[in-house]
This record gives C-alpha cells, structure tokens and sequence, in this order.
C-alpha cells in the first residue's frame, strides 16, 4: 500500500515466489482455501459483550483477551473501518481469503517470475471423482491439490455479498477451468446467481469494482449455451429484493435480463462507460438466442431500454446540431464549446454501439425464438413507431429490416380484429401468427457471442483493488497518511476489461 513499484523489485515477493517457499505453495493455498470454506466462527471471548459465563475468572479472562485483541490490531478489532460484523465473526476465513488475493496477483507481468500460488489456486481439482475427465477437461500430469468443490460453490454463493468473495469467484471461473466446469454443471446454479443478481440490483450501495466483477461473472457465465437455456427452465418465486414490481413467480433468466437492464438504465447518464455497457449488453447478448417465455414485465422492459436509447439519442443529436450551429454564427471559436462538442460526439458513438447491440439482441431472439416469446411481439408492435426514426440510418438499417418485416406479418394479422381489440385477443393472434410465421423472410446475421477476455496488464486493476479491500475489511489498522498505491477518497474507474 505505500509503494507504487512493481512487486517483482521486492526481496519479500522475490522469496515468496522461488526456491522452498514456491515448493510449498499448493500446500499453503489449499491451507487457506479450507480455511475459507470452514467459515470457523471467531472465540466469542475475543468480542466485547459476548460473554455467555458470570463467573469472575471468565469474565477477566474474555477481558483481558478483548484488550490484547485490541492492541494487536490497534483497536480496529472493534470497530473497523466499515467492517461487516460477520466478517469479524469469521476472521480467519476473511484473512485467508484476502491473502489468497494478494499471493494470487502479484508476480503476473514479470516472464522472469512464475507465481507458484497462482498456478496451484487455477488448477487444483474437485475431491469427489476425477471430475476434469468426466466434463470432458484435459487432464494434468501432476494435479497440484483437490478440495471440495460443493463445500466451496456453497459457500461462494452464500458470501458473494463481500467484494472479496466476488473476486474469488471472478477469478477461478475465468481462470481454472476444473471450477467453470464444476459451476456450470450444476442443476442449483440458481443458488450462485440469485445473489450475485441482488448485488447488482442494489448497485447504489456497491462499490463499482464489485459491480465489474458481478457483470464479467455473468458474461462469463452466459458464454455457456446450456448455462443460458438452464436459466430459463429455473424459475423463482417471490423476490423481495426486487422492488420495482411484485414478481410472484419469474424465471431466473428472465430476472437476470431485468437486472442487467436495470443496471445499463441506472449507468445511462456515464454513456461513456463503455465497459460497463458492452458487458452487459455482451451477456444479453449472449443469452437472446435461448430466450424463452419471457415475462410480459421483461418483454416490456427490453423495449422500453430501446425507446429510452432513442430518446436519449435524439436530444444528443439536436444538441450537438445546435452547438454546431451556435459556432458557426461565433466568429470566435470556444475551447471550452469545442471540448463539449466533443464530448457530445463520443457519447454519440457509444450510445450508438449500445443500440445497434439492444437492436441486434431483439433481431437473435425473434429470428432464434419467435414462437417462444409472444410477448416480445406484443411489446415490438406496441411501441413500433419508436423504430421508425432508424429505418434510414446507415447505422440500423439492415438490422430494422428484419423487425420491420415482424411488424408488419402480425400487424397484418391484427387487422381483422379491429381498431380496439382486447390484449387476450392481440396475444392470441400473435401466438396463432407465430405458427406459421417463415424465418426464410429475415435476413441472416451472425450469431452473437461474445467472450470476455482480460486485458494485457490486469495488475493495474487488480492490485490497488486487492490492496483497498485490505485495507477496509481485514480488521488490521494501516497508516492512511502513507497509503500511495489507491485513492482513500475515490474509487478508481473501470475494471478496464473488454470483451
């Protein structure tokens, strides 16, 4: 925390990596990995105002192990800065946990460096079976450690409320593919992803690193097409978390579309964020071809993103024609005009990559799905005049074709049913519609997969992230005045990640 030079110019990172320490990093991970999963509860003698015994000798013995505890951690064992009370309760587990982090991540740039924790953290193997040879993995010659897998998938989906679960998470699906394909395999897998969904649901509260990781989990996740078609045969009931409608009963898919929607609507105003769209629109994406039985809420929902994009990007259009405008008229040029000018136009191109995204998400699911999703039909022809202003641009126009031509079939098929027919009667014809709708009419596009993939220096990002979850929840005091490697007033930006 108070250096700013690479950890490779450090004797301590140097040690750690090489000769007998490197020997026994499997060993110390698996250690600290178990330590994890046991979640062993802290003595309650070590807190203040846990004593359960009245007897005289007890109560000086939990004092004076409170005043030591006190002074080992220079009072932060009581009251911390921000630290959850469970992660007090279960200290050990919260340690090991963020030193897995901090020997995982440091030492990756460096080719003169193998970093031994983290070859054994993204290889180790599930203890129930030869589980790699049954997904169909290829084996390793020398597997470093095995530990067990339910026990760890439990407890991640139980702690994915803490930055550092997330990360740990994030971490051993993108890299050690025994764990991916153990997730993946799962029939409860809604035990993982509703709590990652509630936290990005309640973003306000998160930090924007968390958030970034939530999202690459997801898109990571969605690059599996049995993940995207499982999600939609799970369905959940009553989501108290969700507060903007009473969902009594919705499928997991469908309440992960409305979550990210929820997230890109809540991040519109920073279009220039282009991570944070692309990955979320990139995990839509990857999900539209398998969309099945959405929910009239979230057919409703993915039209509504497109309507509120296209008012957002005629009032950009009519400011920047105006700011052009204006300059013209000024003999005098503006720097301050030309560097909003700018502005505006970069934000112009990014929230026309996101349309041409939310567009080419509603052409997969109508050209993989139609007959599936009535309801995204209902919704398209309900708001079909918010298409019409793209019908001419370069930009569009080949992917309005296709909704153009849906529009019109079951527009043509409603007619009969008057000038005020009754939404059972519009449902109805389009699910009759449907049956004998010809896909040879749309215009093939490629099929939308995206896969997420890591930037060349991830240490930028990682490391002072690493190090600010340390510093707020390991329950250690560190000198705040001498701290260079992150900012203790702002988060950083981006996860710099692309996809």
């Amino acid at each position: 925390m108070y250096q700013s030079r690479p950890a490779t110019q450090f004797m301590l990172y140097r040690q750690l990596m090489t000769g007998k320490c490197a020997m026994h990093a499997p060993t110390l991970m698996k250690a600290l990995l178990w330590n994890y999963i046991n979640q062993e509860k802290c003595p309650a003698e070590l807190f203040r105002g846990h004593s359960d015994s009245s007897g005289l000798i007890y109560n000086a013995t939990a004092a004076l192990a409170s005043s030591l505890w006190s002074v080992v951690t220079l009072g932060m064992g009581n009251k911390g800065k921000k630290v959850d009370s469970e992660l007090s309760e279960t200290l050990l587990a919260n340690q090991s946990l963020l030193f897995i982090l901090v020997l995982a991540n440091h030492c990756t740039c460096d080719r003169s460096v193998t970093n031994p924790y983290r070859q054994a953290l993204f290889s180790f193997t599930d203890t129930q079976g030869d589980f790699e040879t049954t997904v169909g993995l290829p084996s390793r010659s020398a597997v470093h450690f095995k530990l067990d897998m339910s026990k760890l998938y439990q407890v991640l989906s139980l702690r994915l409320q803490d930055d550092q679960s997330t990360l740990l998470l994030y971490l051993l699906l993108h890299q050690n593919p025994h764990v991916k394909a153990y997730v993946l395999s799962r029939t409860n897998i809604d035990l993982l992803v509703m709590p990652l969904l509630e936290v990005l649901y309640q973003s306000q509260e998160r930090s924007s690193h968390h958030i970034y990781m939530g999202l690459i989990i997801l898109l990571v996740l969605t690059e599996d097409s049995l993940f995207n078609k499982a999600v939609h045969e799970i369905t959940v009931k009553n989501v108290l978390w969700f507060k903007e409608r009473q969902l009594s009963e919705i499928s997991l898919g469908g309440l992960l579309i409305l979550v990210v929607i929820r997230t890109i609507q809540y991040n519109m105003t920073r279009m220039r964020d282009k991570y944070l769209h692309t990955n979320c629109l990139a995990a839509l994406a990857n999900m539209s071809a398998q969309f099945t039985d959405l929910h009239p809420f979230v057919a409703q929902k993915i039209i509504n993103l497109f309507s509120q994009l296209c008012k957002r990007h005629s009032r950009l259009v009519e400011q920047i024609r105006q700011s052009a405008m204006d300059s013209q008229a000024n003999e005098h040029t503006d720097e301050r005009a030309d560097a909003e000018q700018q502005d505006n136009l970069q934000d112009l191109s990014v929230l026309e990559e996101v349309l041409r995204m939310v567009l080419e998400i509603i052409n997969s699911t109508l050209t993989a799905g139609l007959q599936y999703n009535p309801h995204l039909v209902y919704s398209l022809l309900h708001q079909r005049s918010q298409f019409a202003a793209f019908r001419g641009h370069p930009t569009f126009q080949d992917i309005i074709q296709n909704i153009d031509t849906v529009i019109a079939f079951f527009s043509a098929r409603l007619e009969p049913l008057g000038s005020n027919p009754s939404p059972g009667d519009v449902l109805q014809t389009i699910k009759d519609g449907s049956l004998t709708f010809k896909k040879d009419k749309l215009k093939k596009f490629p099929e939308l997969k995206f896969q997420y993939v890591e930037e060349e220096s991830p240490e930028e990002f990682f490391i002072p992230y690493i190090w600010s979850l340390v510093y707020h929840s390991a329950n250690l005091y560190f000198n705040p005045g001498r701290i260079l490697l992150f900012s203790l007033n702002s988060e950083d930006g981006a996860a710099g990640k692309n996809v």
